[in-house]
Formats: C-alpha cells, sequence, structure tokens
C-alpha cells in the first residue's frame, strides 16, 4: 500500500475529551490521506467491482460552545475507488464556509443542535433555525459526475470531486440556487432523466419549498409546499412521475419558539400527513393523504403500482422515547439516536390517488434503519432493501440486515464486538443481471485493532461474510450516509491506465 499524508488540520478539541460522540468510535481525524493499492486483508477484490463508494463523516475539529451533539461535525468525505481488482483511498474535509471561518478563528464560532442560537458568537448563519454552521457532514450524492454534500438542517451544497475528495466550491445550479433557505440533505438523483429533485424548510410561510433541477443542472422548478407551521422533514422520496414530501407530527413546541427556544416534541395526536406531486406540478396540485402519527428518519424507495402510490420508510415506534430506566447519563442525554430506544422498523405507505384512501403496514419486526436499494430500481418496484442494525443504546452500527419484501424472508452480517459500520451503499456488478447482483460496500470503524477497513459482501448472500476486506490508512470516525457511483457514469474513470491516475486529472 502506498500511503502519503497530504493534510493535516487545526483541533483545539481538549486531550482528555469524555463526550461518547467525540471519542471511541467516533474519535474525530485530523490527516488526509491518499492509499494507493490498498492492501488487501481478506479474500479479493472483485474485478466486476468498477466505482466509487462515498461516505460522508461527522469530524468535529473544535469544542462546541456548550454543548456538543454529533450531528455538529464538521464534514469530511473518504472514497474509496475499485477497478480492475485494485482499490485506493482518498480523505477530505469539506471546506464550508463555516469550517473555514472557525479553523481561522480557532473555535467554534456557530450554535449547534443542543444548543441555543443566541449562544452563538456570530449572527449570522446557516440552517432552518438560522445560526448554525452548515458543517455539510450529513449526506452525499452524485449528480452529474459530482459529487453534493448536504447538511441535515439546510444550506448550501458542497461539489465535491468523487475522485480525490476535494471541495470544488458551492453548488450554484447557474444561478439558480435558493442561498436564502438553502437545501435540506437527501435532495434525490433520478438516474433515468438524469433530475435532482430536493426541498428546503425553514422558520417563515409557507414553511418548505420543492424543487427540480434538469440534466442540465439548472433550477427548472421550484415552488411553495405551504404547511401549517415549521416543521422538521428530513426526507423525501419520488416515483416515476411524483414526489413524496412530508409534514410529520415531531417538530418544535411552537409555545417555546414564540421564545426562540428549538424544542421539537410529539404532538400524537396529529397526523403524520404526506403531500404527493407530479414532479413538476404546481403547488395547486399536492394532494395530502393523513397517515398514524410518527416520524421517520429515512425512507427507502417509493413507486407507482396502478392508482396507488407504494412509500417505503422507517416508521419509528417511539419518536420521543423517555429516559426511564437509563442510568448512564450520556446515553439518556442521547438516547432519541439509537434505533432501539426510537423502535424503527422498515414500514410501507399506500396512498391511493382515486380515492384518497391511505393503507399502511409494519413489513418485519426487526429494529434496523438506513437503508439502501439498488440505485437502478430507484423510483421502481423493489425487493431488496439493505439497512443497518443499531446499538442498543447507542448512535452506532453494528450489521447489515438484507430485507427481502416479497418473501418476509431476512439475511444479516454483524460485524463483530467492537466493530461498528455506517451506511452500506449497494454496488450493481458490472454487467448485472439481477436486483441483488452485486456488491454491498460499507467502512468498519474497529475498536479492536484500532483501525478502519473497507468491507464488501456479496449482496446475493450477505451472510457469507467479507468477499474482501481491505485496510485503510488510519481509523475512521463513526459516520452515517454513503453513496455508489458506477465508473460509467464517471468522467476521465477509464482514460487512464489505472483508477488512482484519474484522481490527478
Amino acid at each position: 500500500m502506498d500511503i502519503e499524508v497530504v493534510g493535516k488540520l487545526l483541533s483545539t478539541l481538549p486531550a482528555d475529551d469524555d463526550h461518547p460522540y467525540r471519542t471511541g468510535p467516533w474519535r474525530p481525524q485530523t490527516t488526509e490521506w491518499d492509499a494507493d493499492d490498498l492492501q488487501v486483508i481478506e479474500g479479493a477484490i472483485p474485478p466486476d467491482l468498477d466505482g466509487v463508494y462515498l461516505r460522508n463523516t461527522e469530524n468535529p475539529l473544535h469544542p462546541a460552545i456548550k454543548n456538543y451533539h454529533p450531528f455538529d461535525g464538521d464534514g469530511m468525505i473518504h472514497v474509496v475507488g475499485f477497478r480492475d481488482g485494485k482499490a485506493f483511498y482518498r480523505n477530505r474535509f469539506i471546506r464550508t464556509d463555516g469550517m473555514l471561518a472557525e479553523q481561522e478563528a480557532r473555535q467554534s464560532l456557530w450554535a449547534g443542535m443542543a444548543e441555543m442560537p443566541d449562544w452563538a458568537v456570530r449572527e449570522d448563519g446557516w440552517g432552518a433555525r438560522r445560526r448554525m454552521k452548515d458543517a455539510s457532514s450529513t449526506d452525499v450524492v452524485v449528480h452529474r459526475g459530482r459529487a453534493l454534500t448536504s447538511f441535515w438542517m439546510c444550506g448550501d451544497l458542497y461539489r465535491v470531486d468523487p475522485f480525490s475528495a476535494r471541495t470544488l466550491g458551492k453548488e450554484d445550479w447557474n444561478g439558480g440556487f435558493p442561498y436564502h433557505l438553502g437545501v435540506s440533505a437527501h435532495p434525490k438523483v433520478d438516474d433515468h432523466t438524469g433530475e435532482l429533485l430536493f426541498f428546503n424548510y425553514g422558520k417563515d410561510a409557507p414553511y418548505m419549498h420543492y424543487g427540480v433541477v434538469d440534466e442540465h443542472n439548472d433550477l427548472a422548478h421550484y415552488i411553495d409546499v405551504p404547511l401549517p407551521g415549521p416543521r422538521m422533514p428530513h426526507d423525501m422520496a419520488f416515483t416515476e412521475n411524483y414526489a413524496i414530501l412530508n409534514d410529520l407530527p415531531m417538530f418544535w413546541d411552537p409555545e417555546l419558539l414564540k421564545h426562540d427556544i428549538h424544542l421539537p416534541k410529539l404532538h400524537a395526536d396529529t397526523p403524520a400527513r404526506f403531500a404527493v406531486i407530479p414532479r413538476r406540478g404546481q403547488t395547486s396540485d399536492i394532494t395530502w393523504f393523513e397517515a398514524d402519527p410518527t416520524y421517520v428518519l429515512h425512507f427507502a424507495n417509493a413507486y407507482e403500482d396502478g392508482d396507488e402510490i407504494v412509500l417505503d420508510g422507517f416508521y419509528q415506534g417511539d419518536p420521543e422515547p423517555g429516559g426511564e430506566g437509563i442510568t448512564d447519563k450520556w446515553q439518556k442525554a442521547f438516547r432519541y439516536l439509537a434505533l432501539d430506544h426510537l423502535q424503527t422498523r422498515l414500514h410501507r405507505w399506500r396512498f391511493n390517488m382515486v380515492t384518497g384512501a391511505v393503507r399502511e403496514e409494519q413489513l418485519t419486526d426487526t429494529i434496523s434503519e438506513f437503508g439502501m436499494i439498488n440505485g437502478s430500481v430507484t423510483a421502481r418496484p423493489h425487493r431488496y432493501v439493505y439497512a443497518a442494525s443499531g446499538v442498543d443504546g447507542w448512535f452506532l452500527f453494528n450489521g447489515v440486515v438484507k430485507h427481502d419484501l416479497r418473501t418476509g424472508a431476512e439475511e444479516s452480517f454483524f460485524l463483530g464486538d467492537g466493530v461498528y459500520g455506517s451506511e452500506t451503499s449497494m454496488a450493481p456488478r458490472v454487467g448485472s443481471s439481477g436486483e441483488d447482483d452485486g456488491y454491498l460496500i460499507t467502512i468498519t470503524t474497529d475498536m479492536n485493532d484500532d483501525a478502519s477497513y473497507c468491507v464488501v459482501l456479496d449482496a446475493a448472500r450477505v451472510s457469507d461474510g467479507p468477499v474482501c476486506k481491505l485496510r485503510l490508512p488510519e481509523r475512521v470516525s463513526s459516520g452515517t450516509h454513503s453513496t455508489w457511483a458506477a465508473g460509467s457514469e464517471l468522467r476521465r474513470w477509464h482514460e487512464t491506465d489505472t483508477a488512482a491516475a484519474a484522481v490527478g486529472l
């Protein structure tokens, strides 16, 4: 393995830090690496695995003003590229305006999720509630050959080179980007049309907007989605002809909000509402459906079935878990991040566009989240969802669950004690012929070896364990979202003798 340190950023975090989401599996990195010809620890790199796996990671550099939340950490992109039976690795901080300002100041300047906005040192900022730092550390997608990173509570989109992980600047959609409100995490890319669909939200009426960016990178559509008040949507879905947005009953307490206190509360007597709109429809074209009250962080997919829209996502059985019986102060403080406390299970909603009826059902008893599918069936009927299993009481993932929604069967792979993964992307093999004909890829944080590995599983035989396991130069902090981009979708990918050589072009 050929390794080079290419950068190291200033950190003012204390050496005796005891915060569980800045230590242990969440210990942040400060070093940026280039590594070619990654060492194979187990198995062999499949020759028909061709493309790049990208993962975003919360990676704080400075202590919080008062209370740190893991969603506040600065974004770092990890790239593992596969071609011709070899692999390379790159990692880079996302050079957001906020991160660069705090590096210059050598301190946190904006209030985090668990802090009051007026605690911020600076009066400007990003986010639906404002006076936050746009860390761009939540999601990553690839649109038109460029990676785009995003912030969970709305902000700028940062363009990132999918080979080198270098920040290329902000996305502006040829002058059409809605900078005032930004874009929420989880913009959706339709590989069949080349479009990108997105939403944003804020504290001023109409409280939500929805937009479409076309295959030429122009903002082609942008409309109001009026809501009853400020909400906290996190994800969306789409079918071939429709977009699905949501108004869920977990949102800031309106009375406390009058005093600038942003405390989310479950309004259990308020139904969950879903907005179905033609992908380029107007505000007047929105059809609203009501369902059982819950909160949903992530949807897996949606598709059309006759007169019905089918939506699969992770229903929270307890969106506002109590702290009874929890003795660890940190587990109690962050109980709303643990999958077992939230009781997240794969769920299906059916919205009848003719009658207005809603049917919903729990698809499994298994607790999982962060579901991924084969990208070729996005917005089409799907059979498999690959999701993460969680560590009881903590925001950590310890395995992969393959949900077969046709038969109800499930197959799992446990990473092992003291080993934690992240969202697992599905990479169809070159020339694949089936929905599960490909590979699952994740980056692990191994506390036993004080190391990180890129693990590749066979999507058709998850429980068999790794097809290959590659050592990375340094232990990676635990993270969340990821994506896969096939080499056939990337510019320059096959214009050089090796994949690693494409990084320098």
